[in-house]
């Protein structure tokens, strides 16, 4: 069932000498694909650089190779697809995951032990394919990228009382019981995680930043701007297609723009979905075709290009309990190319950012969107000088301090170490790298 053929990446990396985590082996597990879902994607070469050998177990991407192994990486992709659906055919497709991908790592482990099985949610429960590794000696990390629970209540629009989401948050308490550490993505889902499933000392953060060594720092000047010739102005949207990420709600707002200017445009990145052609009937009916341009799904390196080109990035949430949570990584991929972008006001947001560093509009409201686009539009040496002040939060949370943090976290764990570490290490390094950026940034104007 399941072809051998060879790995493509990543190479498996020249190692400092005396590293803490050199010669340990990982079992990890993803209900997602890889190398298309980022953050395992960081993870993983993360680790590698450190010296340790990686085991993925993950989902098979349509025609994608099957089985592969490159030096101490290797990646097996179970024959199960990622679909949106039904929460019957949710149910279905986690537990046929949980199955066998349980049956994979006992049988790993009894032939060569793991020292940690590295499990990615959703969904939580998946921390039950760790159980044998467990007894077996290994520790395990159950990586939070999301709440469920509140993932629940936004996608199917459930109330917390239903008995959906309180199973849903049962599960999460329990799986995380089971697991010797949790990361999340941000201080929001920190907070919500230690409120209800176990204490905050529990749970390190490591952010979505994106890799620095595809998205590079470009420190933002008024050139990088606006299109002085007025005769256009490309504002990007990329990400899920899905409807609590506002598509709709760019377009409405782009809509209102083009009243008072006529040569903006905005250009969608992103897989195709059912709510896509929604919103592109709407855009249609409307006569908004020259202005409102699909432009299909890109990978990480490509988008670099696609947002060196475009004047402005927005992310335009509809409010849900999920979005108010939410520090959309698209925020740190725009700010690390020196691109303005137009975030929601909302926790998981100003945990980071304020009104100085960033451009906010109100969750849902698309009057508000257009006028901040207008704002940015009519200002542009205003909006460079909030660019600089949000690329200063950015190189706080970029992704050599972030995974200086996963390191830490994990040659803690295995070293025996529980406790919440210590950043006054990551903020030294975080202040030195982000003047080592900023001198480089310089020098290459």
């Amino acid at each position: 069932m399941l072809a051998l053929t060879s790995v493509a990446h990543p190479e498996s990396p020249a190692v400092a000498p005396g590293r803490s985590l050199q010669g340990k082996r990982v079992g990890m597990v993803l209900f997602s694909t890889y190398p298309a879902d980022p953050r395992p994607r960081r993870a993983i070469e993360a680790l590698l650089k450190e010296g340790m050998s990686v085991d993925l177990i993950c989902l098979r991407d349509g025609d994608g190779l099957s089985r592969e192994r490159r030096g101490t990486f290797g990646v097996l992709r179970l024959p199960l697809t990622h679909r949106r659906g039904t929460k019957l055919s949710y149910i279905y497709k986690y537990s046929a995951f949980i199955l066998l991908s349980g049956i994979i790592l006992a049988i790993r482990s009894i032939r060569r032990r793991y020292n940690l099985i590295y499990v990615h949610n959703m969904p939580d429960v998946l921390v039950v394919s760790a159980l044998l590794p467990k007894l077996l000696g290994a520790k395990v990390i159950l990586d939070q990228h999301d709440p469920m629970p509140e993932l629940m209540m936004t996608i199917f629009n459930r109330q917390k009382s239903s008995l959906s989401v309180r199973l849903l948050t049962w599960l999460e308490k329990w799986s995380i019981r089971r697991a010797d550490r949790v990361i999340t993505v941000n201080l929001a889902c920190k907070r919500i995680f230690g409120s209800r499933s176990c204490s905050p000392d529990k749970i390190g953060i490591v952010m979505n930043s994106p890799d620095d060594s595809i998205f590079p720092f470009r420190a933002a000047h008024p050139q990088m701007q606006g299109q002085q010739t007025h005769d256009k102005f490309d504002i990007m949207y990329h990400g899920s297609l899905v409807e609590r990420n506002g598509l709709d709600l760019a377009v409405e707002a782009l809509a209102i723009v083009r009243r008072s200017v006529p040569y903006v445009r905005l250009n969608i990145y992103g897989l195709t979905t059912p709510f896509l052609e929604t919103v592109m009937r709407r855009v249609r009916s409307e006569g908004l075709e020259d202005c409102v341009i699909y432009c299909g799904p890109r990978t990480l390196e490509e988008l670099v290009r696609e947002i060196q080109q475009c004047d402005l990035g927005v992310i335009p949430n509809q409010r849900s309990i999920f979005s108010e949570i939410n520090t959309p990584t698209r925020i740190f991929e725009y700010l690390a190319l020196g691109k303005p972008v137009i975030a929601p006001r909302a926790g998981g947001v100003c945990d980071y950012f304020d009104e100085c560093s960033m451009v906010l509009f109100e969750l849902g409201d698309a009057q508000d969107l257009a006028d901040k686009i207008k704002y940015i539009i009519s200002d542009p040496s205003g909006t460079v000088d909030r660019v600089k002040r949000g690329q200063e939060v950015y190189q706080r949370h970029c992704w050599p301090i972030e995974k200086q943090r996963l390191t830490r976290l994990v040659s803690g764990l295995l070293a025996g170490r529980t406790e919440e570490i210590d950043d006054s290490e990551a903020v030294l390094a975080a202040i030195a790298a982000s003047d080592r950026l900023a001198e480089a940034a310089e020098s290459s104007r």
